[in-house]
């Protein structure tokens, strides 16, 4: 199919850098701010809007996140980097030989973490096609590296309707309906169970159709894709390395690795203990274990210090979009323009349509505002309040919330980053496949709102 090679070819010559992409993005939100958003200030209208911009950038609970994140990129990479993980991954990667193989392991490993949690999804998916690069670039195989950095990024299509899903959580939570609603809160349920959202029959199948429907596609795709092999663009790091830099002696024993890697696994559990029981995970969590096992599994400190070093050089897009991103978030929220969006669609919705217009609203606020949580709370109330109004079911509506606001991941790089840190790909390598994700998921979630939920 012709229409591949001209996908690839658009995006190779349009797409601009995910930096460049998030300055677009400012502009467009600054310049809709000022001509739509309503402020509840006494002050002009330009200034509002520069205050709710650099209130956004500064948000010191959005600035934790985007700290969360970095130590996610540069945890996760500095494990891939050790022997013993090196070791595992290349058992599990060593029967992919091709293209085909690869996106069968990459999709089904990535979306599976993915549902189990949006974090270890996303960082094991990065790492998973890593290895398989330097696999291919190690041993010459023939396998299309962006095709399949773009399955690594698949858990992200399906992580808001898993078990670290935002919306169904919180939904979950005693009282939080009641207290999001405010007035008429009677109404409403005091909850509403994670047996009628994440683990209703109906989200479980539409998520088997995904986890099956897309290797099917892709093994198809991939014969009709331009073979964009780099075999030079990966080196094994994990081998071991001399070093002629000076080495103070505790950091070469592997006894001092070993006894501080141990203690921060036994604090990890004793912490978190309870979050195990109940697999709830968090940045916190997930960052604590990645950093007591880095510490356990590389030699010494020295390789440990030697693995941070390489790892950290893909965290500067996190550093610097991050806050751009938290800008506009502060702007959509303090203007007005997500809750003003999500009414249009809601006005000119019914019982049938509700639950799509919702799914399609939500993925465009997603691409202004890349937060699930962030989404939720601005959007939650709106979805809610209108689907009891119609007479659609909760659960439906909190579904429907969470697919839009997942699937048009696959068109936004604010959570690619860290795969494009540890994979060395280019955004412009891997969205002609995202947009094909994007269809594919979104077709399904259309389809399941119609007919399956």
């Amino acid at each position: 199919m012709k229409l591949i090679s001209k996908i690839e070819s658009f995006f190779a010559k349009f797409l601009p850098s995910p930096f460049t992409l998030s300055i677009i993005l400012s502009i467009i939100s600054l310049i809709l701010a000022y001509l739509f958003g309503d402020f509840d200030s006494d002050q002009s209208q330009i200034f509002s809007v520069f205050k709710a911009w650099q209130n956004g950038i500064w948000n010191s609970d959005l600035l934790v996140f985007g700290y969360q994140m970095m130590l996610i990129l540069v945890l996760g990479h500095i494990l891939v980097l050790s022997q013993p993980v090196n070791i595992v991954l290349k058992k599990i990667t060593s029967f992919v030989s091709d293209t085909k193989s690869a996106v069968v392991l990459v999709t089904v490993a990535t979306m599976l973490m993915g549902f189990f949690n949006w974090g270890l999804g996303l960082i094991f998916g990065a790492i998973l096609v890593r290895k398989i690069g330097e696999k291919s670039a190690n041993e010459n195989l023939n396998i299309n590296y962006p095709l399949v950095g773009a399955l690594g990024y698949s858990g992200m299509m399906i992580w808001h309707g898993g078990l670290s899903g935002s919306a169904p959580l919180k939904v979950a939570e005693k009282g939080h309906l009641k207290n999001m609603m405010g007035e008429n809160s009677n109404i409403f349920p005091d909850y509403i169970s994670t047996s009628d959202t994440i683990f209703s029959i109906e989200n479980l199948i539409i998520f088997g159709i995904v986890l099956v429907a897309v290797p099917i596609i892709f093994r198809k795709i991939q014969h009709y894709s331009k073979l964009n092999f780099r075999v030079n663009i990966l080196i094994d790091k994990t081998s071991d390395q001399t070093d002629s830099d000076h080495k103070h002696p505790l950091e070469q024993h592997r006894i001092v690795s070993l006894v501080f890697g141990s203690l921060l696994l036994i604090a990890f559990f004793i912490s978190y203990f309870e979050n195990i029981k109940s697999l709830n995970l968090t940045p916190n969590m997930l960052n604590f274990f990645m950093l007591g096992l880095g510490v356990l599994l590389h030699k010494n400190i020295f390789k440990y210090l030697k693995a941070l070093s390489e790892a950290i050089k893909g965290a500067s897009g996190i550093l610097i979009q991050f806050p751009l991103y938290f800008g506009i978030i502060g702007l959509m929220k303090d203007s007005g323009l997500a809750i003003n969006f999500a009414n249009f669609f809601v006005s000119i919705s019914n019982e049938t349509t509700l639950p799509i217009f919702t799914f399609i609203s939500s993925g465009i606020v997603n691409i202004f505002v890349p937060s699930g949580g962030g989404q939720w709370a601005i959007q939650g109330p709106i979805a809610i309040d209108s689907a009891s109004k119609l007479g659609v079911p909760l659960p439906k509506i909190v579904m429907a919330l969470s697919y839009g606001d997942q699937i048009t991941n696959m068109l936004q790089p604010f959570w690619a980053l860290p795969l494009l840190a540890i994979t060395k790909l280019k955004a412009s390598d891997i969205f002609p496949f995202t947009f094909i994700l994007f269809i594919i998921g979104s077709i399904i979630y259309i389809l399941g709102l119609l007919f399956i939920f």
